[in-house]
């Protein structure tokens, strides 16, 4: 087995726009980081919100070994079943036990390593759910003895929650990815103790959009106040994501790299 690992993360999956970007640029993302795991985050793929097993499916054709979600996975019914079934297909784990499906993933890659996928949802603006900090530290006192290698995916909307968590978790998880937010956060690096940090890795889909969302609709309810029904937008593809090389003998992060791909800044800098 390799030294190390390099495991490509990509971040919230909107709508059919998303799927499409996926088809149309991670082929070239393979190619860059020639990863050995995938995890993709799914949770708004099926109109904008939940997933379905058809695009599960088809995520995993693509290289996914495990798909995390977020609070919006509950607003499509037929994404229960799926969290019933597939114990690759998670869901924060800081829900009620009751509701279908896990927050925990061990996955054996290609090339037989096994790494740890766990996700938790953060509570600031969010559901009162259970405590993220206590529910991440339960979920590891398990999954360590498993393996050494272990990503975390904390879906929340709060910066200094999602920080509190990468300090909370620093040397101890080999990254901490944020997600839900949909807009990539600059603050990518490898914490002191060696767990890869970034606050959120962004949204994978249309950018000409509000969050990936049709942007007159999206003014309209800014602007007027009253309920709009939510259309997925079309245009401008892009991937967003992370990849974190880790060190397979102790686990730790060498390294994370935010990407956007295609670069918007690119395009920014044709134009001056």
């Amino acid at each position: 087995m390799a030294q190390t690992l390099d495991i490509l993360f990509i971040g919230d999956v909107v709508a059919d726009a998303g799927m499409k970007a996926l088809r149309q640029y991670l082929p070239d993302l393979k190619d860059r980081y020639k990863p050995d795991g995938i995890i993709i985050n799914g949770e708004n793929i099926t109109g904008g919100k939940g997933l379905t097993e058809t695009e599960a499916k088809e995520l995993f054709g693509m290289g996914a070994n495990v798909i995390t979600t977020g609070n919006h996975i509950w607003e499509n019914w037929k994404a229960r079943p799926l969290l019933a079934s597939n114990k690759f297909v998670l869901r924060p784990h800081n829900y009620p036990r009751e509701n279908p499906g896990s927050g925990i993933a061990l996955a054996t890659l290609p090339n037989g390593a096994q790494i740890g996928v766990v996700q938790v949802q953060g509570r600031t603006y969010m559901q009162a759910i259970d405590c993220p900090f206590k529910t991440a530290d339960e979920v590891l006192e398990r999954l360590e003895k498993e393996t050494n290698m272990i990503i975390v995916d904390f879906h929340a909307d709060a910066t200094g929650e999602k920080i509190a968590m990468g300090w909370h978790l620093d040397g101890r998880v080999s990254a901490v990815l944020g997600t839900h937010t949909h807009v990539q956060t600059a603050d990518a690096r490898v914490l002191p103790q060696g767990t890869a940090y970034i606050s959120d890795v962004g949204m994978t889909g249309a950018f000409d959009s509000v969050l990936g969302m049709k942007t007159d609709i999206a003014l309209k309810r800014f602007i007027l106040q009253t309920a709009h029904k939510y259309e997925a937008a079309t245009d401008d593809l892009h991937i967003s994501g992370a990849c974190v090389r880790i060190d397979v003998l102790r686990g730790n992060a060498l390294a994370i790299e935010s990407f956007m791909y295609p670069s918007l800044s690119s395009r920014a800098s044709s134009e001056i």
